[in-house]
């Protein structure tokens, strides 16, 4: 889920919570055994993004700077608060990409990113932008990448393959950062992270290539189903 649309937290942290974890240490615990997958994820993506290596510098530090801020809010906030605005958040983020569609029907089934684009650097207001969704990444993490996708068809990429490739590539940033912070903060519940980190490599490494294979409609489709599908699974979990 994670190498395709993102969205894999909302497996992994009610799953925590079922097994009496608190909270907090439930989503930090998370984060930690993922971001292994998402490193698998982003090496099954490199050759995608390949085109675009100068991006990777402008995306990585709005993406570590906003995973520390929103790792430290994390720490601090009360558990009670923690999951009340999480739906919300993910179904505002897959309206945005919803929207997107109708205005770029055009370029369904083309197979490169608009090479204008990938040799400007990133505007301004979109790095801005990233930083936002890094501070909610480094927060909670579920459906910041499809806030990421959003962004990347409003700024002009086409191909889904380079999209997700870079989604991946700030995801990793942003939980590199995050993961950092909770381990010296001592919330990491071990044997637990350590267990599901195997699962998240096997998976970041065969979702990575399994995305690269599908049709572009349908991995569309697939960011859409998680997205939806993640709110109403927290939304049912808070009520």
């Amino acid at each position: 889920m994670n190498s395709i649309a993102g969205g894999g937290t909302l497996l992994t942290f009610p799953a925590l919570i079922g097994l009496g974890v608190p909270p907090i240490v439930a989503n930090a615990t998370s984060t930690v055994a993922l971001w292994p997958g998402g490193l698998a994820s982003f090496w099954g993506y490199r050759n995608a993004i390949s085109a675009i290596r100068p991006w990777w510098l402008h995306w990585a530090i709005p993406s570590l700077l906003g995973g520390v801020t929103g790792a430290l809010l994390l720490i601090y906030t009360p558990e009670k608060n923690f999951s009340t605005f999480v739906p919300w958040l993910i179904w505002g983020a897959t309206f945005l990409f919803l929207i997107q569609k109708p205005l770029l029907r055009w370029i369904v089934g083309h197979t490169e990113s608009s090479a204008e684009v990938e040799r400007s650097a990133p505007p301004l207001r979109y790095l801005v932008y990233q930083f936002g969704v890094s501070v909610y990444g480094g927060y909670f993490g579920a459906g910041a990448g499809i806030l990421m996708l959003a962004a990347f068809e409003m700024m002009g990429l086409r191909n889904i393959h380079t999209m997700n490739g870079l989604k991946n590539w700030c995801g990793m940033s942003i939980n590199a950062i995050a993961v950092a912070v909770f381990i010296v903060s001592g919330i990491i519940l071990w044997p637990v992270a350590l267990t599901m980190a195997v699962g998240a490599v096997i998976g970041g490494a065969l979702g990575s290539r399994l995305a690269q294979k599908v049709d572009q409609k349908w991995v569309r489709r697939a960011v859409v189903a998680i997205g939806l599908g993640s709110g109403i699974a927290m939304f049912i979990k808070g009520a």
